[in-house]
């Protein structure tokens, strides 16, 4: 469905008081269009209903005109760079940005994503990069497995213990 047909949609959506469709609309919309500003604006805009600042910095990320408050909940929920251009749902590359603001928040973003991953990395790459960058260690791993087997021998020690318990 084109983008007009959609977003007047969402607005009668928003007038019936249909938010959750509306959001998912919205969500559709940045999916499909990731380089147009209205669904992002409309889509911060319906966070805001939710008081859910972090979303809506979200998605007023890449706009001069964005709050600082929402801007800095965003960060703080998206801390890692990796997570954060994740987040930012960007196709392409900072040449298709909208404006010159919106493309250096883009090229900050990526650049803070390669630095924590040691290489390069595109918008369009960002798919092959496993997790948000939080790379285990093998003793981090082998902590890992020996909690989960200790956890499970209490599990089933409380198990036998009820089941003779039960038989007493």
């Amino acid at each position: 469905m084109p983008l007009n047909d959609t977003l007047a949609r969402v607005d009668a959506d928003l007038a019936a008081g249909r938010i959750p469709v509306a959001r998912q609309r919205l969500r559709g919309l940045v999916s499909s269009y990731p380089h147009e500003p209205e669904p992002r604006r409309r889509l911060a805009a319906v966070y805001r209903l939710y008081g859910d600042a972090a979303e809506a910095g979200r998605w007023m990320y890449l706009e001069e005109d964005r709050s600082p408050e929402e801007t800095a909940a965003f960060e703080e929920r998206y801390a890692n760079a990796v997570r954060r251009m994740r987040a930012v749902a960007w196709r392409g590359t900072e040449s298709d940005a909208p404006t010159p603001f919106a493309a250096g928040q883009l090229a900050a973003v990526r650049e803070g994503a390669s630095d924590t991953l040691g290489r390069p990395v595109t918008w369009d790459g960002l798919a092959e990069v496993k997790g948000d960058a939080r790379e285990s260690s093998p003793l981090a791993d082998a902590l890992s497995g020996i909690g989960c087997l200790l956890l499970a021998g209490v599990l089933v020690g409380i198990w036998l213990y009820g089941l003779v318990s039960l038989f007493r």
